[in-house]
C-alpha cells in the first residue's frame, strides 16, 4: 500500500478521491483549509510552502501519488484569487513534491482541470501566458483588470468566469508541457490531468446556481448522457491515473464530462499536425 496526497480533501471531488484511495488500503494525506491532515491556503506562496513541508514530514519524503484537486470556481468574487488557487496552487505543490514522487517506485500525479477551459469562449491568452511564465503578481493584476473591464451582466452571474477558464486552460497546458520533460518523464514520474464537466459538487452548484435536483437537460451546456456527474465519477479516474499500473500514460488530459466537450467541439480533437 502507498502514501498519497489529495488536496481539496474536505469536500467534493477531493473528498471522493481521498475516500477511494483510503478504501483501496492506502494512506492519504489530505490538504485543505480545514478538516484535513494538513491545513493550508494554497492560494498563497506561504501556504503552499507550508503544505509541501508538512506533507514531506508526514510522508517521510516519499510519496506514491499526488492528486491536485483543490480549486475555487467562477463565482469567486476576486479573479486574482482564482488564478492563484487554480493555477499557481497546483503547480507549486506538484513541483515541490516531485522529488518525493521520484523516490517512489512508481510516482504518479494528476491535476484536476475543467472542461470550461475548452467550452467557455472567454479564455484570456494574455493571462494564460503570464501564468505559464510563472509571473503570479502580473497574472493577478491582469486578472483583476480584465474582470473590471468585463460586461457587468457577465460578472453579475459569474464574477471570475474568464479567470477560471483561463487558469484551467493554463493548467492543462502546463501538465502537457511538464509531463514530457526529462525531470518528470525520464525519472518515472507520470503526470496527467482530468477535465471534469458538470459534477454535483459545492463548487459547481455555487458557480452555476444549479439546484441538486435540476434536470441535466436544462443545463446551459449540452449534457449528452442526460445526467450530471458525481464526485465519485471523477475520483474513479483519479485513482486509475495514480495506480502503479498506469505506466504508459503521461501528458494526457482526460475529459470526464458526460460528453459535453465532444458535443460542443466534435472536430476539435484530434488536431492534425501541420508542417
Amino acid at each position: 500500500m502507498g502514501t498519497y496526497v489529495v488536496t481539496g480533501s474536505a469536500s467534493g471531488i477531493g473528498a471522493a478521491s481521498a475516500a477511494a484511495l483510503t478504501a483501496a488500503g492506502h494512506t492519504v494525506i489530505g490538504v485543505d483549509l480545514r478538516d484535513a491532515e494538513v491545513t493550508a491556503d494554497l492560494g498563497t506562496p506561504e501556504g503552499r510552502g507550508h503544505a509541501v513541508g508538512e506533507i514531506l514530514s508526514i510522508g517521510g519524503g516519499v510519496l506514491d501519488g499526488v492528486a491536485a484537486v483543490a480549486g475555487v470556481g467562477p463565482d469567486t468574487e476576486d479573479a486574482a484569487a482564482v488564478v492563484s488557487v487554480d493555477f499557481f496552487g497546483p503547480v507549486a505543490l506538484l513541483e515541490g513534491l516531485r522529488p518525493a514522487l521520484e523516490r517512489a517506485d512508481a510516482g504518479r500525479a494528476v491535476a484536476i482541470g475543467s472542461n470550461s477551459a475548452t467550452t467557455v469562449p472567454l479564455v484570456d491568452e494574455v493571462l494564460v501566458d503570464l501564468a505559464l511564465a510563472g509571473d503570479e503578481d502580473r497574472a493577478r493584476d491582469h486578472a483583476r483588470a480584465a474582470q473590471r473591464a468585463a460586461p457587468p451582466e457577465l460578472t453579475a452571474i459569474a464574477p471570475s468566469i474568464s479567470a477560471y477558464a483561463s487558469a484551467k486552460f493554463a493548467l492543462a497546458r502546463w501538465v502537457r508541457r511538464t509531463a514530457v520533460t526529462p525531470e518528470w518523464a525520464r525519472r518515472g514520474v507520470l503526470l496527467n490531468a482530468i477535465a471534469p464537466g458538470a459534477v454535483l459538487t459545492p463548487l459547481m452548484l455555487g458557480s452555476t446556481g444549479a439546484a441538486p435536483d435540476q434536470s441535466a437537460d436544462d443545463f446551459p451546456t449540452p449534457m449528452p448522457l442526460g445526467v450530471f456527474g458525481r464526485p465519485e465519477d471523477i475520483a474513479f479516474w483519479v485513482h486509475q491515473f495514480l495506480r502503479p499500473e498506469a505506466r504508459f500514460a503521461t501528458g494526457a488530459v482526460l475529459f470526464v464530462d458526460g460528453g459535453t466537450d465532444a458535443a460542443m467541439r466534435p472536430d476539435a480533437q484530434p488536431t492534425a499536425m501541420t508542417l
